[in-house]
């Protein structure tokens, strides 16, 4: 029987493979502001750059250092053994499949969607376009090891990403999934987000406590992620989805606390909807807060966090 992705991430880490390191958390000089919030009912979290911290604050498609980005392509052409069916064109390996892989990167952000201002990109979908052009050249995989073609796909572009950028939860992060599920809330992710994004915060999380299981702690109805809805942050489809959720459970936006790092982005899309919100203030990576988004009554918290363990003094 073929792998899950799970599966296939604990074989990687049979083989004691180089990955990128996690980053180190450079804490920005901020000082907290905890005020309790008896109301709230449910708390949803962003992912990368507030629970999850990975190199450069947020998950990217594309390294800006040409060094890494390709680096972590040759290591994906040398892993899945993709080298035999590409063009022998003159040049590194990682240089003609950086041409296709920027290409289809284009290709799939230029997909319609549906009115949506901010698309987003499934990148299970970009590497199964990569596989489809390799498979016309005879390329060949191991579906008993691997799975079906997307199955394929969701495990290349996991080891693509973990070549690309390492990942760590932040020091606390499993403390504070567990208090707010032990307070009997509500817990959801409301984040821009991949296939594989989930399997990485559980592995986190278990380096920090290996018995927090994500399953256990965080709504599996309640994971509204990017490339599912095919919109990310600001756009009010994740939001809007994640409160039709919430509404059947009948909790209301002024019962909702969504924390994340980026005010534009996380809080003030929330506050639109009149969800409660909380800034992540941890990490100069992904912190994106200015000085007048602060004092703007139309974007400040409710709360700011620099550790999110700190949720525990404000609700439940």
């Amino acid at each position: 029987m073929a792998l899950t992705l799970e599966q296939y991430a604990a074989y990687l880490d049979t083989r004691d493979l180089p990955w990128p390191a996690a980053p180190t958390v450079d804490r920005p000089k901020a000082k907290p502001h905890l005020v309790r919030l008896p109301q709230v009912r449910a708390v949803l979290w962003n992912v990368y750059g507030t629970l999850l911290a990975v190199s450069g604050g947020d998950l990217l498609f594309e390294h800006p250092t040409p060094f890494i980005m390709n680096n972590a392509l040759d290591k994906t052409i040398q892993e899945f053994k993709m080298w035999a069916s590409m063009s022998r064109k003159p040049g590194q390996p990682s240089e003609y499949m950086g041409q296709i892989y920027r290409q289809l990167l284009s290709e799939q952000c230029s997909i319609p969607g549906g009115g949506e201002r901010h698309p987003e990109v499934a990148v299970e979908h970009l590497w199964e376009a990569i596989l489809k052009r390799l498979l016309q050249k005879d390329y060949k995989f191991d579906a008993g090891f691997f799975g079906s073609l997307n199955e394929y796909s969701r495990k290349v572009a996991y080891f693509f990403h973990a070549s690309l950028q390492g990942t760590a939860c932040y020091s606390g992060a499993a403390d504070a999934l567990r208090h707010v599920a032990a307070a009997g809330l509500t817990q959801g992710l409301l984040a821009d987000g991949q296939c594989f994004t989930t399997l990485q915060l559980q592995r986190g999380l278990s380096a920090q406590d290996a018995d927090l299981k994500l399953d256990d702690a965080v709504d599996p109805d309640l994971r509204v992620l990017s490339y599912e809805l095919r919109g990310r942050k600001p756009s009010e489809r994740l939001f809007r989805q994640a409160m039709t959720v919430l509404n059947e459970k009948g909790i209301g936006p002024a019962e909702v606390l969504h924390i994340g790092s980026r005010v534009t982005l996380d809080l003030v899309p929330a506050r639109r909807l009149g969800m409660r919100t909380a800034l992540f203030a941890g990490d100069r990576a992904s912190l994106q807060a200015t000085a007048e988004q602060l004092k703007d009554p139309n974007a400040r918290p409710d709360v700011l966090l620099t550790e999110p363990a700190q949720i525990a003094e404000v609700v439940g």
